[in-house]
């Protein structure tokens, strides 16, 4: 998120300013720091059902700052996929598979440096769209290979964000102002979260394999395709190594845990990466140096959590996880198990099990005090305090909340009058 810190603006006209002359400079960094001022710091919420964002504020009482509609064009979107018998039918199955019945209209978002954009990805329109945050107008279009879009990831310096085509094993490296593609890459099977180093130089992409089968028993594992991380140099788009967790898990003796990767997260030095994998209910701890899985943790089993796993919502036990600033705690959404909890890092030890329903997603507040997650069975936000694991707030936002993103609007935003 540090690509949406105003002082990324400032350190960009303290570059250009050495290019020209002394008061031209001085013009120059007078301006881009009033522009840097006139920005607020906001928490995007992604309803995925719904159609729309929530924009709320990203810290304290986290209310609610405006709203933006998502699918602005979604009558010209439906007249193509109703006009086209291929698109339909990959429609039909998105609303009937990963969409439980649903159409999902908004995946991932994150704004354009100067707060003047938000950039959507639309699993259902199988795009990326760039949308005016004072207009509700689309900017640009970009249409994703394959037939579904899905998680984004923007870039340390801003300019860039990486979309997962799921269907076309692809990811998308799109300028954010222009939509213009700068680069791609192939991945593994159903490419889903994408990371970027702080120093920019490598992109991380996880891909889950098939979520939405019935082949869930341990024994059908296989069925579930190639699933891997792919590590790319964020700049040539060249792959750079291939981590296979089915290695990395047999070798510890879980031969029957998934090598799924989900939601994942750095720590500060970015030495280990944390992350979780489907069906299970805990998180792994693996070590970049040393490249093995290094810890373990289970957490608490809902005792109202059915043992059946065809009934977990694609594949998913626990899917959310966010680190705090300093490294020390972990927040984990326990989707199926319908709570989250603070993790202690160096003990693994959880905080109290704060219910919730369905929390599919989790971040970081604005002051890095707070975990949020998104609760998609309730509609609703849940900030919960790092330090001592209690919850804070909830707030009520649209239908499904999935991905919730820091980001940044202009100071006296409140919404778009197509989507407020």
């Amino acid at each position: 998120m540090a690509a949406f810190r105003s002082r990324h603006l400032c350190s960009i006209a303290a570059a250009v300013a050495l290019t020209v002359t002394a008061p031209a400079a001085v013009a120059s960094a007078a301006a881009d720091s009033s522009t840097a001022a006139a920005l607020r710091e906001v928490l995007f919420v992604g309803n995925n059902w719904e159609g729309t964002a929530d924009v709320i504020k990203s810290s304290g009482d986290f209310a609610k700052v405006g709203r933006i509609n998502v699918i602005p064009d979604k009558d010209a979107r439906m007249a193509e996929i109703n006009g086209d018998l291929i698109k339909w039918i990959y429609f039909m199955a998105i609303r009937n598979g990963v969409g439980e019945g649903h159409d999902q209209f908004v995946d991932d978002m994150y704004t354009t440096p100067d707060g003047a954009s938000v950039v959507v990805s639309r699993p259902s329109f199988a795009d990326v769209v760039s949308i005016d945050l004072a207009t509700g107008k689309i900017n640009w279009r970009f249409p994703v290979s394959g037939y579904r879009s899905d998680h984004m990831a923007v870039s340390p310096d801003g300019k860039r964000v990486a979309v997962s085509a799921s269907i076309s094993n692809t990811v998308h490296v799109l300028d954010i102002v222009t939509g213009k593609q700068v680069g791609s890459f192939k991945t593994g099977d159903k490419p889903h979260e994408n990371i970027f180093t702080k120093d920019g130089k490598y992109i991380y992409n996880m891909a889950i394999g098939d979520v939405n089968t019935s082949q869930d028993a341990p024994w059908q594992d296989f069925t579930k395709g190639d699933r891997r991380i792919t590590v790319v140099d964020a700049n040539t788009y060249q792959q750079v190594k291939i981590i296979d967790m089915r290695q990395r898990l047999d070798a510890i003796g879980l031969k029957d845990f998934s090598d799924a990767v989900r939601p994942a997260v750095f720590s500060p030095d970015e030495s280990k990466l944390y992350f979780q994998v489907s069906f299970f209910n805990g998180f792994f701890e693996y070590d970049l140096a040393t490249d093995k899985i290094t810890r373990t943790k289970t957490l608490p089993k809902n005792p109202a959590t059915s043992d059946d796993r065809t009934t977990y919502v694609n594949d998913s036990r626990h899917h959310g996880l966010s680190m705090s600033p300093d490294g020390s705690k972990l927040c984990v959404a326990g989707t199926m198990d319908d709570y989250a909890t603070v993790v202690n890092r160096a003990t693994l030890e959880e905080g109290p099990l704060v219910t919730a329903s369905k929390p599919y997603w989790a971040t970081v507040s604005g002051d890095g005090k707070d975990c949020v997650i998104s609760e998609s069975g309730s509609d609703q936000v849940t900030a919960i305090s790092f330090a001592t694991g209690q919850k804070v707030v909830s707030v009520p936002v649209g239908d499904h909340p999935q991905r919730v993103r820091l980001g940044h609007v202009a100071a006296d935003w409140t919404g778009t009058g197509s989507g407020s």
